[in-house]
């Protein structure tokens, strides 16, 4: 019998997330292909390996364009570590009056602000009375490729 599947439109806390999968012991070219040898395989926890924190790390999914230019696309999920402080820079997941959004977080001389990573959506910066905060910092993003 299979788990429910996650259901993401919400931030799902990492620790009560139990994955395991395979890991195989080789680094994989990505260019030419090398001989297939015997390789050692181990069980890879998938928490383990995405989070730091799994008590602070979320997982969300992405919806909309705006971070492809970063490789994060629709759909994708990402590992969110709130016990991380974001840095210029960062990838994060901010609250801007109260709606979720993934962009770059920009802050110098005093000033903060959103960045998409695809032209086409304009900076988020924060105008009087306007409520933002940076939930977490985002550390990893998974693309699912469907058949």
């Amino acid at each position: 019998m299979h788990p429910a599947p996650l259901d993401l439109s919400r931030p799902v806390l990492a620790s009560t997330v139990a994955a395991t999968i395979n890991l195989l012991d080789f680094h994989m070219p990505a260019g030419f292909p090398s001989p297939a040898e015997d390789h050692m395989v181990q069980r890879c926890d998938l928490v383990e390996l995405l989070s730091t924190h799994p008590q602070a790390t979320y997982f969300m999914r992405v919806r909309g364009d705006s971070m492809i230019g970063v490789g994060i696309h629709d759909n994708d999920i990402v590992a969110v570590n709130r016990a991380l402080e974001a840095r210029h820079n960062s990838i994060v997941v901010a609250v801007v009056d109260n709606e979720f959004t993934c962009k770059r977080f920009y802050q110098r001389n005093g000033r903060v602000r959103l960045v998409a990573a695809n032209p086409a959506y304009p900076d988020i910066r924060p105008k009087d009375g306007q409520t933002l905060e940076v939930w977490g910092v985002v550390t990893a993003a998974l693309t699912l490729f469907r058949n």
